[in-house]
């Protein structure tokens, strides 16, 4: 028994030192030495035998010990937590059930001179450490035969284990079972054996030490991580070496490793002003205008221009969104048609577009307030108006024939109002626009259709002498 305290206390040592693990395909491998127990009592025979657990855990009356090592068990791992096991036992039977006084019914332990014991047994075992999610205490059930025999006499067993293990480390664990051996031949007792012993794992290789088996690893010959497989990352950036442009220089997976320090999307080695966020189409260089031309080549850097004067804006003297250059009217807003000059008098084809616009205006029911998808309409007749700047205008309200001939009367002014108010609100001159309303005097459609009358809810622009 000295022995085997010595064992325990290696064991532990060894677990202050590694992670637990349970036997599996990394070690495929075990050797199980340690001490057994011969229990002859509970096993559901007549006297001196009892029943299967009468007096189980009774270790001072009933368990057959020798004081040294006593088992020892070699174990290969299969697959699926499924692991096969080999175990050789000895032990010594002095203790043989209990004895009954027949007058006083006083019970004593049945001695029997020092019989030898001796088991070879092997079974299949499955592991439920998975099953409960531990790292460290693996229960198992296994199921199997052997031979066992006291002194001369043997037989064949058929074996049931309970039992667990707890792993103090990847390579050592406290292996404690119980096994039920049914013998096949009456001249052999049913019994127990119970066993307690340290389990050692091996046949894993892990040749740069990094955790991972050779088997397992891509890079057995490098130490990495377990996420690449046994690869290195040097620069711990997430990426590993064999795919890092820049495996020594921590970077972003985007540029396959390589760093972007002012987070511009613009790898370094590429950027032409690293320090300074900017634009990829700029080489990574800044555009604080917005205009495609770099702050460094820009001779109007807070002003948007074109390239092609160095990223200053052409002038635009009369406001009409034609460029001097382009405009034959530079000094008077005029229209791109009229190559910047003025338009006198809008054409037939543009009252016809303005009136499509005015004609799709949509107001609130019953209100004089616009729809918020009118806005766009709006704004793109104030273009055309803004066009003409030498052209007067009427605008006309008109309604369908729902509700009083008065209301609608207010109504249609209401709504041609709101439309003036709107221009002129836009930078339209108040003295180019009148505003008039019709009710429902002038409809364009049916009014006893859904259809007419969303035809004749309508505001039309006239050009005026």
């Amino acid at each position: 028994m000295k022995n085997l305290s010595r064992l325990f206390f290696v064991a532990v040592l060894l677990a202050s030192f590694s992670t637990s693990n349970a036997q599996d395909k990394n070690n495929p491998w075990a050797v199980t030495i340690g001490a057994n127990a011969v229990d002859v009592y509970p096993v559901g025979e007549d006297a001196p035998q009892g029943g299967y657990f009468d007096e189980y855990f009774n270790v001072g009356d009933h368990w057959n010990f020798i004081p040294s090592l006593s088992s020892v068990g070699v174990s290969r791992y299969l697959s699926d937590g499924f692991t096969f096991t080999a175990v050789g036992s000895l032990n010594r039977i002095s203790k043989f059930g209990t004895n009954v006084d027949p007058l006083t019914q006083e019970q004593s332990t049945n001695t029997v001179d020092d019989l030898t014991y001796y088991g070879l047994d092997g079974r299949v075992s499955y592991s439920f450490m998975n099953t409960i999610k531990s790292k460290t205490i693996d229960p198992y059930l296994g199921v199997g035969g052997g031979y066992s025999w006291v002194d001369d006499i043997g037989a064949g067993t058929l074996n049931g284990t309970l039992g667990f293990r707890i792993w103090f480390s990847e390579t050592v664990g406290l292996d404690i079972n119980s096994t039920y051996k049914h013998a096949f031949e009456d001249y052999l007792p049913k019994h127990f054996q119970h066993t307690v012993g340290l389990t050692f794992q091996f046949g894993g290789t892990d040749t740069d030490g990094d955790g991972i088996y050779d088997k397992d690893d891509a890079c057995p010959e490098e130490a990495g991580l377990e996420i690449f497989n046994g690869c290195p990352d040097s620069d711990n950036d997430g990426i590993q070496d064999s795919k890092d442009d820049c495996p020594n220089t921590a970077g972003l997976a985007e540029f396959n490793g390589c760093p972007d320090a002012d987070g511009d999307g613009v790898m370094d080695k590429d950027d032409k002003c690293p320090t300074v966020a900017g634009l990829k189409a700029l080489m990574g260089c800044p555009d604080a205008d917005g205009d495609g031309v770099a702050d460094g080549d820009d001779k109007c850097p807070n002003e948007s221009g074109p390239a092609a004067n160095n990223g200053c804006p052409w002038p635009d003297t009369d406001g009409d969104s034609i460029l001097d250059k382009d405009d034959k009217c530079p000094n008077e807003a005029g229209t791109a048609a009229n190559n910047g000059c003025p338009e006198v008098k809008p054409t037939e084809a543009v009252m016809e577009t303005l009136n499509s616009f005015s004609k799709s205006i949509l107001f609130n029911s019953g209100k004089a307030s616009f729809k918020k998808e009118t806005d766009q309409v709006l704004q793109a007749m104030t273009a055309i108006f803004k066009e003409y700047p030498k052209a007067n205008f009427s605008i006309e309200g008109h309604t369908d024939s729902d509700g009083s001939e008065k209301l609608n009367q207010a109504l249609s002014e209401k709504r041609a109002n709101a439309v003036r108010d709107y221009l002129i609100a836009n930078g339209i001159d108040a003295s180019r626009l009148t505003a008039a309303g019709f009710g429902e005097s002038t409809p364009i459609s049916s009014n006893k259709t859904r259809a007419g009358k969303k035809e004749n809810r309508r505001v039309e622009v006239k050009l005026k002498n």
